[in-house]
């Protein structure tokens, strides 16, 4: 009953007065299964870019931290190919910091904060906290290129559908030389 009232309670205000750059919903009106988006933090790699999450309440919350994982892929050193997240307030204790006065919104102002600043120093992906501690460039390209595959996928379908419906004004048209970027980044996740 707790579980219940409380979870009604953050949902009503998650939809009121949602945290800036971030939407949370019931998904298929199952009680236990939310979705969230967040929009990629201005200056950093995923500018732009809308992250969808998938949110599951477990039975004990808020005693229990709820289950977050990204569905859209992100290049990020604390987030893995299966999109589960490393962040301390998603583990209880004693190697978490879960405790029940943090809600949903305080874990997904949390993971919006960790987009825009990485922790290198707890990563998931160790070959990515490499990239972003010793070549800050390659990593800011690989997860921008990340972003715009992934994450822009539907404004680039968008754009693509106007330039193909467009009527031609004259003249020839030649494709673009250069790389294919529809096929996205080479990265193997070990």
């Amino acid at each position: 009953m707790q579980r219940t009232l409380r979870f009604k309670r953050e949902l009503q205000l998650l939809t009121a007065e949602p945290p800036p750059g971030i939407t949370c919903w019931q998904h298929e009106d199952k009680t236990d299964d939310l979705r969230a988006q967040i929009v990629g933090g201005s200056g950093s790699p995923y500018e732009g870019g809308i992250f969808t999450l998938e949110i599951i309440i477990p039975e004990r919350y808020p005693f229990e931290p709820p289950k977050i994982s990204f569905l859209t892929p992100i290049y990020h050193p604390n987030i893995d190919s299966a999109g589960r997240i490393c962040l301390d307030i998603l583990k209880l204790p004693p190697k978490g910091a879960w405790r029940p006065a943090l809600n949903i919104s305080t874990v997904l102002t949390s993971i919006q904060l960790l987009m825009s600043e990485p922790n290198p120093d707890d990563p998931l992906m160790a070959d990515i906290s490499s990239e972003f501690k010793y070549n800050r460039t390659v990593f800011v390209s690989n997860a921008r290129k990340w972003t715009e595959q992934h994450a822009m996928a539907k404004l680039q379908a968008t754009k693509a559908d106007s330039k193909e419906n467009a009527i031609p004004t004259g003249g020839t048209s030649q494709k673009r030389k250069g790389e294919d970027v529809s096929r996205g980044p080479k990265k193997s996740f070990k």
